[in-house]
């Protein structure tokens, strides 16, 4: 670790992290220096930064995985240290060497210790070897119907990549051979292992701090287990009803697992806690974790701030400080959880979150979010005096947030934070596998509510110049002014006619217009005055509409002819994102016999792979997917003709 006071530094990051910690770094009064590929030419992070640095491509493999491209920008710029973030390279230990042997301050633990811990299976050995409990591993080859469920984890990495469920040994193989594929993409390591799956389990976390001088802090406890994929959605802490006894064991565990490595700086210590209240070691993160904040938030300090001057030799006071009240995060992410978690790419043109929360986020109106990285729009935090004040604000504040552009994951946010089960504080990994559906399907009145938003969506657009008067708005130029006006859209794949005379809503009864503008509508529904954000882009005809009364819709105008060219074939399979073709089922070809339901082919996007499956039985009659090729949203993969039935 130097001793040598830091002032520039580089993060060797991008995104929401990079944003993050360059707000640590400017209240520091240190220079800022950021890395970008050339989809990021103008990201965020990049715009925060005092200097930026190319790092030329696009796949993170050729820009922020290129350990020696860091370096050179942090010396081309005149940066005297590194923060890695998490993801990418902060888990590296060869690359925190080179970071030293370059002169360059690291801002993370010793490389050992990185090592130590880089890989689960030898992370568990010396674990046990410490006296922490964990799970006895299963050897796939030897597994038995006894053995099931299986959890396969990727040996090295995280963030859900590498990890299958295994409830049938008929599909243990498959499995193994996909978890170990993704494993080697993500993280150039493709070593799988196998562990007992413990249903309903609670995943627990304790954040460690730790200095050079010998002192090692539990910074309280985190739960994380609403994940979808595997990957952390809702994070609170402290983590709710547990046992003080299981809770200072916890912390004990987590203590005699950062002193087993001799640990510096920020890491985490993950648990599994079984539905019994037996607690079980899974990993120690070697890095500062994407759910920081709500330890943040709790005991009142900046982990960055407190990385940085570990790094610069400073001494922590032998205890950290008390925790107070509660804090929940959830993570805001571009994409469609009623369709397989589908990620969303495009422009993102309006990101407002109201209310006394922190949002941590690598985007701004107007950005765009590609093919290439985590769809996490932003992370959302409220901190209270008692968890039901914390939960309770920030479900307000998800559901009040205008976010035009994209569809996210903000209704099942909102609905997760409400539901029964999470609100009684017993959340467990099953969570989304119980309930997805229920949260995802749409409400009762959907529809009448879509129809408010179409109409507030007709009367912004009638409204050519603010300061007119109502009826001109409303209105606007016909030839029979008492006819109502009409106005067709398309809203996820459904048509809504939007009829409206100069002066009434027209078709929507007890629903009366108080106010139309370009940007804000205001309806009184039912008698009660309901408030309609509207945002037009200029590139395209879409319609944004935000209210927290109906949530967010998109509006597509329809054109009065439809045209013959949008029609396709029969069977046809379209590519659902933007993405890359990694994988193609083995010996398809035009002319092969498929079943419904079927794996053709895999996309990678946004650092998952996603199944494409055959739409029906019958024979393939057209492949135009080869591996490797980047393919748009909407592109043709495939055809599959069904066959006649009998």
């Amino acid at each position: 670790m130097t001793q040598q006071p830091i002032t520039s530094l580089l993060v060797a990051n991008r995104g929401e992290i990079a944003v993050r910690i360059f707000r640590t770094a400017r209240a520091l009064g240190l220079d800022t220096v950021a890395v970008h590929s050339d989809p990021d030419a103008d990201a965020l992070h990049v715009r925060e930064a005092d200097a930026a640095v190319r790092l030329p491509g696009a796949a993170p493999a050729d820009t922020y995985l290129r350990g020696d491209l860091v370096i050179k920008a942090a010396l081309a710029a005149g940066a005297d240290a590194v923060h890695p973030g998490y993801g990418f390279l902060s888990e590296n230990a060869g690359f925190a060497r080179e970071v030293a042997a370059a002169g360059l301050a690291w801002i993370g633990p010793p490389p050992e210790a990185i090592e130590a811990m880089a890989s689960k299976t030898r992370a568990k050995e010396l674990m046990r070897a410490a006296g922490v409990p964990l799970l006895d591993p299963v050897d796939p080859a030897a597994a038995t119907p006894a053995d099931l469920p299986l959890l396969l984890k990727a040996a090295a990495g995280g963030g859900g990549r590498g990890m299958r469920v295994v409830r049938d040994l008929g599909t243990l193989k498959e499995s193994l051979d996909a978890a170990a594929a993704e494993a080697a993409s993500a993280f150039g390591d493709g070593e799988v292992f196998a562990e007992p799956y413990v249903e309903r389990g609670r995943h627990v976390e304790v954040q460690i701090l730790a200095d050079s001088h010998g002192t090692v802090w539990a910074l309280g406890t985190r739960d994380c287990s609403l994940q979808r994929r595997h990957q952390k959605v809702i994070e609170e802490a402290p983590a709710p009803a547990l046992p003080d006894s299981l809770r200072e064991s916890l912390h004990a565990a987590a203590v005699a697992a950062a002193r087993a490595v001799s640990y510096q700086g920020a890491g985490t210590v993950e648990f599994l806690v079984a539905a019994d209240g037996r607690p079980y070691f899974l990993e120690m993160n070697t890095r500062l974790q994407v759910e920081h904040p709500v330890t943040e938030a709790v005991f009142g300090l900046d982990l960055v701030a407190l990385q940085l001057r570990i790094a610069e030799g400073a001494a922590l006071p032998l205890t950290p400080p008390e925790p107070a009240g509660h804090a929940v995060e959830a993570r805001l992410y571009a994409e469609d959880p009623a369709r397989d978690w589908r990620p969303q790419t495009g422009v993102l043109h309006t990101l407002a979150v109201p209310g006394n929360v922190r949002v941590d986020t690598g985007f701004a109106d107007g950005d765009t979010v590609g093919i290439h990285y985590d769809p996490m729009l932003a992370k959302v935090v409220a901190h209270a005096p008692t968890r039901a004040e914390a939960v309770r604000a920030l479900a307000h504040a998800l559901a009040g947030a205008r976010i035009h552009g994209l569809t996210t994951n903000r209704e099942l946010l909102v609905r997760s934070l409400r539901h029964p089960e999470f609100a009684a504080g017993q959340p467990d990994t099953g969570f989304y596998e119980r309930h997805l559906a229920a949260l995802t399907e749409p409400a009762p009145d959907t529809a009448d509510r879509t129809a408010l938003a179409a109409l507030a969506g007709a009367l912004a657009e009638a409204a050519p110049a603010p300061g007119a008067p109502l009826a001109l708005r409303l209105g606007g130029w016909r030839n029979l002014r008492s006819q109502p006006r009409t106005r067709r859209y398309s809203v996820d794949g459904t048509e809504h006619e939007v009829r409206y005379g100069p002066v009434d809503p027209g078709d929507h009864p007890g629903v009366r217009v108080l106010s139309a503008e370009r940007h804000l509508v205001v309806l009184e529904v039912g008698g009660v005055r309901r408030q309609f954000h509207v945002k037009q882009n200029s590139n395209t005809s879409e319609v944004y509409v935000d209210s927290s009364f109906t949530g967010a819709h998109t509006l597509t105008p329809v054109p009065r002819f439809a045209d013959p060219q949008d029609r396709t074939e029969p069977g046809s399979l379209l590519a659902p994102m933007p993405g890359t073709v990694v994988r193609v089922a083995e010996g398809l070809a035009p002319g092969a016999a498929v079943t419904a339901g079927q794996p053709l082919l895999w996309l990678e996007a946004m650092k998952m792979e996603h199944r494409i499956v055959s739409p029906a039985s019958g024979t393939l009659t057209a492949l135009h997917a080869t591996l490797g090729r980047q393919v748009e949203f909407g592109a043709l993969l495939a055809v599959v003709q069904e066959e006649s039935p009998a």
